[in-house]
């Protein structure tokens, strides 16, 4: 009932910062990043942290979920563990799922993988991003392996972020090694419109330009792991497939004159007619 439903979403909130709006144009997620990126170590309580073994999972239930059309990513984070940072950008970065992201406040260090992973990526006038070095905390083992070791996760770093953004390598090492913009540290803090300039985020916007964007997104995406794909020889006179794929348990076809394949949904899905179902753009056979 609603009561349960509404208890459903409060405890999503609590504990991975996510929400799907319901009365909306297209069913989106909405996941949060924020405070620091927990990895392998707890932080202290009184620490705001996003943990890296919440997002994960919710990652892999939204790109699986059908129904959820779309992701928007809205960041205001300080950076945290870089290995689990890197993973949940990699795992955005893969998605078949349309996705925007949008740095709020603040996206910096480990954020900025984050922010481009997206298959979009916005910034608000008043943001932030740092971009700095790696580095760590605490006793090292002070041997030429050790910074070696460093340099490979920074490498890492780089090669992600320049895959997935505009910004050269040579400009982005450039931001890294900065020694006049920090006062306690080596680094570079670009404004929005500076990120945007470098080629670094996409688009200088607002919520609106970011829903906007990922609503095209949805609109121009074929569906996402289709159950079954029919050839269009195989379609009769009247646009419908002449006959059934072997081993499905259907009883109609739907074909979604948009992205121009056939899908077989299974019983179980209960749809007896486009009309009584409000499926759009999608014409029973």
């Amino acid at each position: 009932d609603e009561s349960e439903q509404q208890l459903q979403e409060a405890v999503l909130i609590a504990e991975s910062g996510s929400i799907r709006p319901q009365n909306a144009k297209h069913l989106i997620h909405c996941l949060t990043i924020i405070g620091q990126v927990e990895g392998h170590y707890i932080l202290p309580a009184e620490n705001k942290t996003t943990k890296y073994e919440h997002i994960i999972p919710a990652l892999i239930a939204i790109e699986q979920d059908r129904s959820i059309e779309g992701l928007m990513i809205l960041l205001n984070t300080v950076g945290g563990d870089v290995e689990a940072g890197l993973a949940i950008a990699e795992m955005i970065a893969g998605m078949q799922t349309p996705t925007v992201s949008l740095v709020l406040g603040g996206g910096h260090s480990i954020g900025v993988p984050l922010a481009v992973s997206a298959k979009r990526s916005f910034i608000v006038p008043s943001a932030t991003m740092t971009i700095h070095p790696v580095r760590t905390n605490g006793l090292v083992v002070g041997v030429p392996q050790t910074f070696a070791y460093f340099n490979q996760i920074q490498n890492r770093i780089i090669e992600f972020i320049t895959r997935c953004s505009h910004i050269q390598t040579e400009r982005l090492l450039s931001f890294m090694h900065r020694t006049d913009a920090l006062a306690t540290d080596i680094g570079s803090i670009l404004t929005g419109e500076e990120a945007v300039a470098e080629g670094l985020i996409d688009q200088l916007g607002s919520l609106q330009d970011a829903i906007s964007c990922l609503y095209e997104l949805i609109e121009a995406a074929p569906l996402r792991y289709a159950d079954v794909s029919v050839p269009s020889s195989t379609l009769g006179k009247d646009g419908c497939s002449g006959g059934r794929a072997a081993g499905t348990v259907s009883t109609r076809i739907f074909h979604r004159k948009t992205d121009g394949y056939f899908i077989w949904l299974p019983k179980a899905a209960g749809y007896r007619n486009c009309t009584q179902n409000n499926v759009p753009g999608i014409h029973c056979c």
